[in-house]
């Protein structure tokens, strides 16, 4: 809940901004910070690739194939004289672009069916809680690569196989929390002036249960920047020649012996991208979470 403040004049409380206290919360964590300021850089990069991208990351040239880091090619060039530099530049589009998208399409549909199934409880509870077990018993990477064998390779459907894939994790989490607030007084309160079950959910049980789900959504960006590029690695992702990160190391495997740098660029962009969401996850969590406070 929020804080709550009066003013020298004792008048009128003023609601403390959560978001605010947040925000400071988070601006006092140096790992945090660093993490949102990779990110930051990230999304500028993708953003502005075409600007700053030295070479086009589909223009080949067999004449300069396989050259190491140099001044000409800062990352060196492929099989086929691409620049290695360029396509990871633009490769952080669809890397980034497939996480964050993966994640917004799980959590929409998890805070759904979490929600419905939280709160109307009893039987329809129980049907959906079933649904989710028969899909949580399967392996996730297994699942991952079922959906994406059925809707075919591509950046699109890779989006929506990850999303679906992360639709019952997301929805246990939001289940149990409004389970665990809707005994709440407040919330008895509006049951006895008849608001309706849409409004008590929509503007009163998800806005104090949402917490968990930031927390776990900013981290998991991460996990699913890493298997939108473990599924372009195996050919059932973004397809080649888009220059995404998983696929670039898909090409490079071959000449990893030879020519290792073509593997260590494209895994440092995909590491760090990582390290960079969970160190906004675990601030945010340290943030948002009061128990966690010294």
């Amino acid at each position: 809940m929020s804080d709550i403040t009066v003013n020298a004049a004792g008048a009128r409380p003023k609601k403390k901004s959560e978001f605010v206290r947040i925000m400071k919360e988070l601006s006092r964590n140096k790992l945090a910070v660093i993490g949102v300021v990779l990110i930051i850089l990230e999304a500028l990069i993708a953003i502005f690739a075409p600007l700053i991208a030295p070479y086009d990351p589909l223009e080949m040239n067999l004449a300069e194939t396989f050259m190491k880091p140099c001044a000409k090619h800062l990352f060196g060039t492929d099989d086929v004289g691409r620049d290695l530099l360029s396509r990871i530049i633009y490769g952080a589009r669809y890397s980034l672009s497939t996480g964050v998208l993966a994640m917004i399409f799980g959590v929409v549909c998890g805070l759904l069916v979490g929600s419905i199934a939280g709160y109307a409880g009893g039987q329809v509870d129980n049907i959906i809680m079933r649904i989710l077990d028969v899909i949580q018993a399967l392996p996730g990477m297994l699942l991952l690569i079922v959906l994406a064998s059925m809707l075919g390779g591509g950046f699109l459907n890779t989006v929506i196989a990850m999303g679906v894939g992360a639709i019952a994790g997301n929805a246990r989490l939001i289940r149990a929390q409004i389970m665990k607030e809707k005994s709440a007084e407040y919330i008895e309160a509006c049951d006895s002036i008849n608001c309706s079950k849409f409004r008590i959910v929509m503007k009163h049980l998800l806005p104090n249960t949402i917490s968990p789900i930031i927390v776990s959504a900013s981290m998991s960006i991460g996990n699913y920047v890493v298997l939108g590029s473990s599924m372009s690695f195996i050919g059932l992702g973004v397809q080649p020649p888009t220059p995404e990160w998983g696929a670039l190391l898909s090409d490079a495997r071959s000449y990893i012996a030879s020519y290792p740098h073509l593997v260590m660029f494209p895994g440092m962009a995909i590491a760090i991208t990582v390290l960079a969401f969970n160190l906004l996850g675990d601030g945010l969590r340290d943030a948002m979470d009061p128990k966690l406070k010294h």
